[in-house]
C-alpha cells in the first residue's frame, strides 16, 4: 500500500485536511500549510488588516493598489459578479443586514434591503489593470472573495505539489475537494468521491461517484437558517432581489477540472435551479448532482452509487 501522509489544520474559517500518497516526507504538506496561511493573510475579510480589507476601508474615498495576484483574483470575482448569474463578491452588506446564522438574525424592511442592494452592485467596482488599483464607489461597499478564495487556494496547492513531484493527493478545504493525480487505491486510477446529502449532517453522503482527478464543490442551503412567523429563510442571498434565493434545490455538487471554476459553476447551477442545457459540452465540466428539497436527486455527466 502506498504511504499516506496527512496534515490537518484550521484556517480559512474551516478545518482543512491535506493528504499526499507516496511521499518520503512532509515537505509538500508543510509547504501547502505555509501557502494557505499566506493567502489567508492576503485575502481575508475576517480580520481588520489584509489586502482586501485595505480596499474595503477606502470604499467611497480612494483607489488602493494591491499585489498582482490579488488584483487578478479580484478581476475574476468582479467579472463573475457582473455576469449576474448568482455569484456576487459584493454581497457582504446584504448578508450582514439579514445576519442569518448569526445573533440578531432578522427579516429586514424592503427599504433597508434596497439600500444594501445598492451597496452590493458589482458595477460599483473600478479596476485599473495598469496600476493594479481597486476602488469601490460608495462608502459601505465591501469586497469579499470568500466565495472563490478556497477554490483559488486549492488550485495553487495543486500547482505547488506539482513542483514537489507529488503523484497523488487530496486537498480538502472544508468540504471543497480537489483530487491530484491518479488514485493509488484503484487500478484504473479513479477516485471514489462522496457527495454531501444537503438534508443531513456534514459527511453524510447521498452516494459516491467514480471520477478522474477533479474538483468537487457543493453549493447548498443546508447549513444556516432563520425561521420567522413560520417561514424559513436560508443564508444564500439572491443579489437580484435582496432576499434568500427562491429555489426547490437543497444543494448542487459540481465536478470540474479546476477548483475555482467549481466554486463559480456550483453557484451558477444552484441559482439556475436545474441542469443548464449544454453545460456538459465543456470538456472541463465532468458532471453535477442536484439534490432537491423534496428528497429527489438529478445527476448529469456521472453516476451516483448508493
Amino acid at each position: 500500500m502506498t504511504t499516506r501522509r496527512d496534515l490537518t489544520l484550521h484556517a480559512l474559517g474551516t478545518r482543512i485536511n491535506l493528504t499526499v500518497f507516496g511521499e518520503a516526507d512532509d515537505a509538500a504538506l508543510d509547504a501547502a500549510a505555509v501557502l494557505i496561511n499566506r493567502e489567508e493573510d492576503r485575502l481575508t475579510v475576517n480580520r481588520p488588516a489584509s489586502e482586501v480589507m485595505s480596499v474595503n476601508h477606502a470604499a467611497g474615498h480612494a483607489a488602493v493598489v494591491v499585489s498582482s495576484a490579488t488584483f487578478r483574483l479580484i478581476q475574476q470575482a468582479v467579472a463573475a459578479s457582473q455576469a449576474n448569474y448568482g455569484f456576487n463578491a459584493l454581497i457582504g452588506p446584504l448578508v450582514k443586514l439579514w445576519k442569518i446564522g448569526f445573533n440578531g438574525a432578522n427579516v429586514p424592511s424592503d427599504m433597508a434591503i434596497a439600500a444594501r442592494l445598492a451597496l452590493s452592485d458589482p458595477e460599483g467596482v473600478t479596476l485599473d489593470a495598469a496600476t493594479h488599483s481597486v476602488s469601490l464607489a460608495h462608502p459601505g461597499m465591501e469586497l469579499d472573495l470568500g466565495g472563490i478564495a478556497k477554490g483559488y487556494i486549492a488550485d495553487q496547492i495543486r500547482a505547488l505539489w506539482g513542483a514537489y513531484g507529488v503523484q497523488a493527493g487530496i486537498i480538502d478545504l472544508g468540504g471543497n475537494l480537489l483530487f491530484v493525480g491518479d488514485s493509488p487505491r484503484r487500478e484504473d486510477g479513479l477516485w471514489v468521491i462522496g457527495v454531501q446529502d444537503p438534508g443531513r449532517a456534514r459527511h453524510t453522503d447521498l452516494g459516491t461517484t467514480l471520477l478522474p482527478a477533479v474538483s468537487a464543490v457543493t453549493s447548498g442551503i443546508y447549513e444556516r437558517f432563520l425561521v420567522k412567523d413560520g417561514k424559513k429563510y436560508h443564508h444564500l442571498m439572491d443579489p437580484r432581489t435582496g432576499y434568500p434565493l427562491q429555489t426547490e434545490l437543497a444543494g448542487v455538487t459540481v465536478f470540474t477540472k479546476d477548483s475555482i471554476q467549481g466554486e463559480l459553476e456550483a453557484k451558477r447551477l444552484f441559482f439556475h435551479g436545474a441542469p443548464i442545457p449544454g453545460w456538459l459540452a465543456d470538456p472541463t465540466h465532468f458532471g453535477a448532482v442536484f439534490a432537491f428539497q423534496d428528497g429527489h436527486t438529478e445527476v448529469i455527466g456521472t453516476t451516483l452509487h448508493h
